[in-house]
């Protein structure tokens, strides 16, 4: 959840850092981006996150308007993630930095 007021903010590189950075939101936004997505199915995709820590950081993108929580009623429920329209606006920041990524990675290993 963003922990800052508008006017608390010292610039929008701060506010996107808040809003969607950290070691896994981003991961949660990239493999989004590509559809729905069960808790399960994003776990496994992500790798590595913990059930509590992948729970936190939905919650907080869910209350930032970026995720759309859906649960369905059924035995045993069913719940499914969705970016929201805000949320895909977030695809060209994850474009560069994939981008950027891979350029680190080449230069490393050139």
């Amino acid at each position: 959840m963003p922990t800052g007021t508008p006017s608390e903010y010292r610039c929008a590189v701060e506010v996107t850092v808040d809003i969607a950075g950290g070691k896994w939101k981003p991961l949660i936004v990239h493999y989004l981006l590509s559809g729905t997505k069960r808790f399960g199915e994003l776990r496994k995709l992500i790798g590595g996150v913990t059930q509590r820590s992948l729970t936190l950081q939905l919650r907080e993108l869910e209350a930032s308007g970026i995720v759309r929580r859906e649960v369905f009623a059924e035995v045993p429920p069913r719940v499914e993630y969705t970016l929201t329209a805000l949320g895909t606006t977030l695809a060209p920041t994850l474009e560069a930095m994939k981008s950027w990524g891979e350029h680190y990675l080449a230069s490393k290993n050139g």
